[in-house]
This record gives C-alpha cells, sequence and structure tokens, in this order.
C-alpha cells in the first residue's frame, strides 16, 4: 500500500556497456521491466542507426513468419499456445532461427507451388471430362431428335481447326464462369450478327480455384460457326472472357476414348495430390508447434535492437552508454540484470550502473496488483499523478464502490452485479486465456474487482433501504402502530404514515422500516432522508479532498500553503457547509418524538434550506404558530459571525501565497552575496535540507518561480475557482439522491407494470401468465435497472470523484512510467 499512497522514487541511471554485452543485458532487462530507456539520438534519422542492419533482419524473419502462419492458417492446422514463454535468443543463435526460417519458408512455398500446378493440371482435366460428357450429350440430342444427313454433313470431321471445306460447320467447346454467360452471349451475337449458335450447360458442382482456393461455378458453352474468321473472332471473345477451350473431337469413338483416359488421369492426379496434401500437412503440423516460440524469440529480437539504438557509443567506440529512469527500489534487480547479461555472453569487463542528478521530472510509477490495477487506472484516465504526489486510487477503493451504492441501492441488483463480478475473478485465468477481441466484454474483465465491490456495497446499501427488487423484508418488526386492519389496507392499498399517531418509539433494529412501503407519504420521506444524506456525504467527502492538500504541502516542503491556503479553505468549507451538516443532525435529535417542548416538536421543526439561505443573505423569516425561528438560542449570532470569518478567508486565499513569495522573493534578493569563503571550497561541506528536499516543481501545483503577475493570476482564478466550486460540488452530490430515487422508483414501476400482471390470476393461465411476464420482468431487470442503471450510477461516480473529490489537490500533471518489458511489448502486439 506504501506504493499505492504515493508513486515510488525514481532514479535516472547511466549505463555502460560493453557492445558485445550490450544484448544480453538489455534482453536481461527486458525480461525484468524495470527501467524505461531514454533516446540519446534525438537528432539521428531511424535509417541511420548502429542496429538498422539488425532490425532489417528482424523485419525480414517476421515477414517469413507471418507467411508461414497464413499457410498454417490456410490449412486449418491447430496452433498450440505457448506455456513457457521463452527468452531472447544468444547472437549466435539468431543466425541458425534465420537459417530454419528461411529453409521453412522455401520448403512452403515449394510445396505450395507444386500443389498450385497439380490443382490447375487437375482444373484443367476436370473440365475437359466436363466438356467432353456435355458435347455428347449436345450431339446424343441432336440425334435422337432426328437429324437428317444433310445436316450431319454439314458438320466438319475436322471440326476446331481449319474447315476442310467451305461451307461445312466448326465449332469450338470450353468453359467460362457463370456469372460471365450473358454477356458472353450477348458478345458472341454481336459478333457473329447473329451467326453463331450456342449450347451451354451448367456444371452442378462447383470447382476450386487452385490460387484461392474459393468455389467457381463454371458453365461449358460449344460454339458452332462458319468461316474461319468467324472462328478468330470467336476465340478473341472467350480470351477477353477468360473462356478455356479444350480440344473436343467430332467423333463418338474418339470421344469416349478421350473421356476414358482423362478419367485415369484425374485419378493418377488426385492420388499425387492426396500425397503432397499429406505431406504439406505433415510439415505445416510440425511447424505449427513451434510457431508461437519463434514469433515471440523474433519480436524480443527486434525489441532488443530498437532499444539499443537508443544509446549513443563513447568517443573511444569501445562502449555503449544509455539513460534510464529506474525505480530505486528496483536498482538491485537492474544491477543484478547487468551482470547476469555479462555473464551470458562471457565478457570479462562488468557493465555499470551509476546514478545522475537532473532537473528534468521523473515518470509517475505506482506498482499495483491484478486488485488495484483496475482503480489505478480510473485514476490514470482523468490525468497521471505528478511525481511523488498523493495518489487518490488508495482512496477510491473503498469511496468509488460505496457512492456508486448509495445510488444503486438494491439488494437483488447487487447481488446480481456481485455474482457477475464474482464469476469473472474465480475464472480469471481461463477467461483470460482466451483473449478476446471484444472491446465491451476487455472493459468488463479489466475492472472484475471494481464490478464485485460496486456489487457488494450495492447489497449493503440495499439493506440499509430494505430494497430488494423494489419489495422490502420485514425481518425485526415494525417500529410503527398500524390502526388500519388487513381488509382496509386491501382495499385502500395506502395510508399516510404519521409519528405522532403511529410510531411506538422503537426504531427498526437496521435500515429503513418496512412498512413505508405501503405509506403513502413514503417518496416525501425517502426524499428528505436521502437528500440530506447525499449533502452529509458529500460534504465529507469535499472536506477529505481538502485536507489531504497537506500531504502534498508538506511533501513538496511548501508549508507555507498549509497556512496560506489550506486554512482558509478548510476553515471556509466548515463554517459554510459542515456547519449546515451539523444542523441536519442536530434537527434530527432535537425536533425528534421524545421533545417535551412544544417550539421543539416535529411540526416547528425549521427547514435546513431555509436558514442556510437566511444565513447567507443575512435575513430572517418569521415562524408560525409559535414556533422558534431558530433551533437554539444564539444561532442567528453564530451563523452572522460565522459567514463574516468565511468572507474573511477570501482575501486570504487570494491575497496570501502571493505576498508570502514577493517578500521571499525580496528578502533572497537583498541579501548579500558572498565573495566565496576561506577554504575556496576544499574542505566538504554537508547539503542543507532544501538540496537533499525533492523539487516542488514535481508536485505539479507551483507557480514559486513565475512573475508577480502571473502568481496573482494563478491564484485569483484558484481562489474564485475554490469559492464557486464549493457552492456547486455540493450541489452536485445530490445526484447521489436523484439517481438512488429514479432507480428505486423504476424498479417498482417494472414490478408493478410487468411482473404483477403475472400474479394476479390463480389458475393455469396465471402460470402461463407468469412464465412470460417473468420473462419480460428479468429482461428489462437486466436490461434497463443492472446494466444501464448501473453504467449511469458509474459514470456519475466517475465525475464525483474526478471534479468534486480530486480537485482540491490532484494536480495529474505527469506522465506515466513506461518500462522496457518484453511482456507488456508482446500483450500490445497482441491487441493490435
Amino acid at each position: 500500500m506504501g506504493a499505492m499512497f504515493r508513486s515510488e522514487e525514481m532514479a535516472l541511471c547511466q549505463l555502460f556497456i560493453q557492445p558485445e554485452a550490450a544484448y544480453t543485458s538489455v534482453s536481461e532487462l527486458g525480461e525484468a521491466g524495470s527501467v524505461q530507456f531514454r533516446d540519446l539520438n534525438p537528432d539521428v534519422n531511424a535509417f541511420q542507426r548502429k542496429f538498422v542492419n539488425e532490425v532489417r533482419r528482424c523485419d525480414e524473419m517476421e515477414r517469413k513468419l507471418r507467411y508461414i502462419e497464413v499457410e498454417v492458417h490456410k490449412d486449418k492446422v491447430n496452433v498450440p499456445a505457448v506455456k513457457d514463454m521463452p527468452r531472447a535468443p544468444n547472437p549466435r543463435e539468431i543466425i541458425d532461427l534465420e537459417a530454419h526460417l528461411e529453409k521453412t519458408e522455401n520448403e512452403i512455398l515449394e510445396l505450395s507451388h507444386n500443389a498450385i500446378n497439380l490443382k490447375q493440371n487437375y482444373l484443367e482435366l476436370t473440365e475437359l471430362k466436363h466438356v467432353l460428357e456435355k458435347t455428347e450429350a449436345f450431339f446424343a440430342a441432336q440425334e435422337e431428335i432426328g437429324m437428317d444427313s444433310l445436316t450431319k454433313s454439314l458438320i466438319s470431321d475436322e471440326a476446331g481447326q481449319q474447315a476442310a471445306t467451305r461451307g461445312r460447320l466448326g465449332f469450338v467447346a470450353g468453359v467460362v464462369q457463370r456469372e460471365r454467360v450473358p454477356a458472353f452471349e450477348r458478345m458472341l451475337w454481336r459478333i457473329s450478327r447473329g451467326n453463331v449458335f450456342l449450347r451451354r450447360a451448367e456444371l452442378d458442382k462447383p470447382l476450386e480455384d487452385p490460387n484461392t482456393g474459393n468455389e467457381i461455378y463454371k458453365t461449358v458453352f460449344v460454339a458452332f460457326f462458319q468461316g474461319e474468321q468467324l472462328k478468330s473472332r470467336i476465340k478473341k471473345v472467350c480470351t477477353g472472357f477468360h473462356a478455356s477451350l479444350y480440344p473436343c473431337p467430332p467423333s463418338n469413338t474418339e470421344r469416349l476414348d478421350m473421356v476414358k483416359g482423362v478419367r485415369t488421369r484425374l485419378e493418377d492426379l488426385n492420388m499425387v495430390l492426396n500425397q503432397t496434401q499429406d505431406h504439406r500437412q505433415r510439415v505445416l503440423v510440425s511447424v505449427a508447434k513451434e510457431l508461437g516460440s519463434w514469433s515471440i524469440m523474433v519480436r524480443k529480437m527486434k525489441a532488443i535492437y530498437h532499444t539499443l539504438n537508443l544509446f549513443n557509443m563513447d568517443v573511444t567506440n569501445k562502449c555503449l552508454i544509455g539513460e534510464c529512469w529506474v525505480p530505486t527500489a528496483d536498482l538491485p534487480n537492474v544491477q543484478k540484470a547487468l551482470v547476469d547479461g555479462s555473464n551470458a555472453c562471457g565478457s570479462s569487463i562488468p557493465s555499470f550502473l551509476n546514478c545522475i542528478e537532473s532537473d528534468e521530472v521523473p515518470p509517475t510509477f505506482n506498482r499495483t496488483n491484478k486488485f488495484t490495477r483496475g482503480f489505478q487506472t480510473l485514476i490514470d484516465a482523468y490525468g497521471v499523478a505528478s511525481y511523488r504526489e498523493c495518489n487518490p486510487a488508495l482512496y477510491t477503493i473503498i469511496t468509488f464502490p460505496f457512492l456508486f451504492a448509495v445510488m444503486f441501492g438494491d439488494l437483488g441488483h447487487g447481488l446480481i452485479m456481485a455474482l457477475f463480478g464474482l464469476w469473472m475473478v474465480v475464472k480469471e485465468v481461463s477467461l483470460a486465456a482466451k483473449k478476446s477481441n471484444n472491446e465491451i466484454w476487455n472493459i468488463f474483465f479489466a475492472g472484475r474487482y471494481i464490478i464485485l465491490l460496486m456489487g457488494c456495497f450495492s447489497m449493503y446499501t440495499g439493506l440499509v433501504y430494505n430494497d430488494i427488487f423494489s419489495k422490502s423484508m420485514n425481518i425485526f418488526g415494525s417500529a410503527w402502530f398500524n390502526p388500519y386492519d388487513n381488509q382496509t389496507l386491501e382495499r385502500f392499498e395506502a395510508f399516510t404514515l404519521d409519528p405522532k399517531a403511529s410510531y411506538v418509539d422503537k426504531p427498526y433494529f437496521f435500515g429503513i422500516d418496512p412498512i413505508w412501503q405501503t405509506a403513502e407519504n413514503k417518496i416525501i420521506f425517502l426524499n428528505s432522508y436521502k437528500m440530506k444524506l447525499s449533502i452529509i456525504f458529500g460534504v465529507i467527502h469535499m472536506i477529505f479532498g481538502v485536507c489531504m492538500s497537506v500531504v502534498n504541502y508538506n511533501f513538496f516542503k511548501r508549508r507555507y500553503s498549509i497556512f496560506l491556503e489550506f486554512l482558509p479553505q478548510i476553515i471556509f468549507l466548515f463554517l459554510l457547509f459542515a456547519y449546515m451538516v451539523f444542523m441536519m443532525f442536530y434537527k434530527w435529535v432535537a425536533y425528534s418524538t421524545l421533545a417535551t417542548d412544544e417550539a421543539y416538536t416535529q411540526g416547528c421543526a425549521p427547514s435546513v434550506l431555509i436558514l442556510f439561505i437566511n444565513m447567507m443573505l443575512f435575513s430572517s423569516t418569521e415562524p408560525e404558530g409559535g414556533c422558534k425561528e431558530y433551533m437554539f438560542e444564539g444561532q442567528g449570532t453564530l451563523q452572522r459571525a460565522f459567514v463574516l470569518v468565511a468572507l474573511c478567508c477570501i482575501p486570504v486565499m487570494l491575497l496570501g501565497k502571493p505576498l508570502y513569495l514577493l517578500c521571499a522573493a525580496k528578502k533572497k534578493h537583498d541579501k548579500p552575496q558572498s565573495n566565496g569563503s576561506v577554504n575556496q571550497g576544499i574542505e566538504m561541506q554537508e547539503q542543507t535540507d532544501i538540496e537533499q528536499a525533492p523539487k516542488p516543481a514535481a508536485g505539479g501545483h507551483d507557480h514559486d518561480d513565475e512573475p508577480f503577475s502571473e502568481i496573482m493570476i494563478h491564484q485569483g482564478i484558484h481562489t474564485i475557482e475554490y469559492v464557486l466550486s464549493t457552492i456547486s460540488h455540493t450541489a452536485s452530490y445530490l445526484r447521489l439522491w436523484a439517481l438512488s430515487l429514479a432507480h428505486a422508483e423504476l424498479s417498482e414501476v417494472l414490478w408493478n407494470m410487468v411482473l404483477q400482471l403475472g400474479l394476479k390470476d390463480h389458475n393455469w393461465v396465471g402460470s402461463i401468465k407468469l412464465y412470460v411476464a417473468f420473462m419480460f420482468w428479468s429482461l428489462f431487470t437486466l436490461a434497463i435497472l443492472v446494466m444501464m442503471e448501473g453504467l449511469s450510477a458509474f459514470l456519475h461516480t466517475l465525475r464525483l470523484h474526478w471534479v468534486e473529490f480530486m480537485s482540491k489537490f490532484y494536480a495529474g500533471l505527469g506522465y506515466i512510467f513506461q518500462p522496457f518489458c518484453f511482456k507488456t511489448i508482446l500483450e500490445q502486439e497482441d491487441e493490435d
């Protein structure tokens, strides 16, 4: 939790690594994931850096791996998941890996080309077989209808080649894609002016495209024509429509012999194709086992060389120098990684790690686990905390689900949400291994612990509200006396609860009394209760946020801000809004049913809102019926004093800090400059506390180095924003009341207008109605009340934290610590 309270301390380090140990050392640092490197060559083009050739080699290996992966997925070969994450290969293994990938790619390429050629031959033979069979059907049909000898003599014995005698018919046969047939027919008719006789027949089964593997539908055609010139035109049209022409003997005997030969060749070719596919399958299965490991190794290699390109060479070109940000707690791990990297390559010269001073603001690093990561993400979405600034994520773990539950208070709906979150938490290992591409599911899964806590807190507030699917539970017995019998209640359905007449002075043990479920003035009571409750929680939440600024002021050595900013702010907030909360509690206690004085009866209870408005306007309201205007003696004088003191805090907030900084700068300027000590700095001096302290600029709120006019402008903006925001932010917490009331009423509407329709009939028809009504009620409950209302309450809770709470102390001007980590790199690439 120490890391969650404040970001970890960072150190800027220099690495001095020998060139032969650079690769293995950076590899060890990538496995450790504790170092964020800085680019020491910002002006050098990416193609002019030292390790650009190695990066290109990795790119080429990635290209080969992508090709192999495509071929593996094309044959639907399963790629097993990598169980043990392989380490980056050493320089000797890189050559072997590169040669292996080259060999594998060439082997798969050769198999693919052979398979394509064989499939092309198989396709041509299949088309030829269909052409011969279909043309046989054409000629057989003509013979059946009685073709005379004169018509037969018109067909040349050498059709398909040059016609032997003028006046004889020739024909060409082939196949064309089915979708091109209409255009193909029109084109033949146009070029021949209707002198081509075309017969066609569609193939029943689709053929396989050798190049893509897609199914293609084709049609066999025979075009009869007369004349050599027309034959040339027809062939050009066939070429333009990518139609395949095949030789077709005019003799029936020759066609039958040719069909037998084609079928024999198809059987032999099919056997060769099966053997080739089996061999290809064996090769791809063996490759698929190593494909995941190869891909990880190549990506790690590429990341290492990209990182080495951030390094710089020393003057002698014998040492690589790098700069990096390192959490001080991880310095021993980084040193160990450098030692392991030097030992891995057998280098006799060790690598050095040297911490250096810098004026640059370090990155922000909050160490999280799987439970706290979701809450930290909510804070980082607003803005990354400034370096060493107080981190609100620690408190958000409790305040976020609690404020959500105030708006989503229902035991039944909270149970549904909690069970959903618990299921994701219990099954998180198996669910994380699936690596879904659904963005909505990934958001839910990343916030599984947030959903679990929101559900649990909603169950608690549901018990406090005594609300479960808009119904109440009478566990401890009602604390109200019911003057009506059951028949009266069934006839009127609701009655008004009067504390004077029906309260028995024995409060319900926990939560709201269940009798309010049938009361006619239920909304009035819950309105008052939840509205006051939301103001109380809001003021406490804002006071806590203002108090958190003290932690930042103290840590960044700006203790003057505690007196000149924090104290006037907290006094202003306490004297106005915390006093309003006090009046609520005092009213509940003083104007209870136990009050004996007539002036303190419930009918004489003054409105807290009217009292607060009169307090701010220095006005009063005449009471009625012998009641008192104020709750206690001297309240009017006390309120005027509170307002005057609160108004006096505004000039302190506005002028205190600028005048203090102006006096401090003037005193520093008037201080005589020293000409140097006698020892000329030879003796060692102890560092002062100011030199040892962190730089205040890292906090994000500081404007100490700016001119006085700029400081006044900034302070004026902050003062106006704080004074106005205390009013607007307090009112903003009323959303807790509004959404809670809306959720409860919508739940009651669904019960009365949907589910209750199935509970009216007590016969067998009622069971059917209940089944249908429950189906719609559960659907609307999950879709509207749990999901939509839950999302609405989540967004409103997020706004209360970002604006109303964090604006009191949080700057959020830092930048995230992004270490060089193989695990993170691989996860990001998989998501992309």
